[in-house]
């Protein structure tokens, strides 16, 4: 399998697909910003570096998650990120 490419936001949100030992992955970074992510598949998201403050849908609270912190979210949902420093994070998704 060959890596994929992503690239989002006008260039704001790149990541790189790949396959673990169980499940589909993506790793990648954010620049500082306010996004809308959807999601297809149930999401594992992990911050590697930095921090992101995430609502997710159907919710009021924002809730910051920092290194080493993972949070989840449900498929064919979304969820909004507010990046105040650069952030790489890693994202596995369950099928």
């Amino acid at each position: 399998m060959s890596f994929q490419a992503n690239e989002y936001f006008d260039g704001n949100v790149k990541s790189i697909a790949f396959q673990t030992a169980t499940l589909p992955a993506t790793v990648g970074v954010m620049e500082v910003g306010e996004y809308t992510f959807g999601t297809d598949a149930y999401e594992y998201m992990t911050v590697v570096s930095g921090s992101l403050t995430v609502r997710l849908v159907n919710t009021t609270e924002w809730k910051t998650y920092n290194a080493g912190e993972t949070f989840e979210v449900e498929a064919n949902s979304s969820f909004d990120v507010k990046v105040t420093v650069q952030t790489a994070y890693l994202c596995l998704y369950k099928k």
